[in-house]
């Protein structure tokens, strides 16, 4: 009885103990990019002639870079942030994402979700189908801020190849 019972407790251990363990390794918005991001979505918008905010966040939805023009209004350190927040969490910009949990009644409650918002202006940041972070834009007009969130992704297209 006993060769059974140490049997199955060696099998329970075996099964327990993870034969297939790996470090994970992920792409990822960096400081450097973030803020070549910011700075590109700053200078669009300012060139167009508007003070605004610009948040870049991370895969894991942490802000990594924050900039806020001179004459920003102060609301537009949050929006911006919870732009970019959406534009990660959801994988596509958050005018696509308002846009179809406006349509959609059965995902309509994810805009209970903390930190999100169903404004415009928030665009991830993609390596090919991979969303490794998202810039978000607030202070310019709806189309002017995801603009700007666009501009400064153009700017690291080159490294997210």
């Amino acid at each position: 009885m006993s060769i059974r019972v140490g049997f199955a407790a060696a099998l329970v251990v075996a099964w327990a103990v993870p034969s297939d363990a790996q470090v994970v390794t992920h792409r990822d918005v960096g400081v450097r990019m973030g803020l070549t991001i910011a700075v590109a979505a700053l200078d669009q918008c300012e060139q167009d002639g508007n003070s605004v905010s610009v948040a870049v966040v991370d895969r894991a939805g942490r802000l990594r870079v924050f900039l806020q023009a001179d004459r920003a209004n102060p609301h537009n350190l949050e929006l911006a942030r919870r732009k970019a927040y959406t534009a990660r969490t959801f994988g596509r910009s958050s005018a696509e994402w308002a846009k179809r949990t406006s349509e959609m009644p059965e995902i309509a409650a994810q805009r209970e979700l903390a930190d999100v918002i169903a404004l415009r202006g928030g665009v991830p940041i993609k390596i090919g189908n991979e969303t490794i972070g998202a810039v978000g834009v607030s202070g310019s007009s709806s189309e002017g801020d995801e603009k700007c969130a666009m501009a400064g992704i153009a700017k690291v297209a080159d490294q997210l190849k």
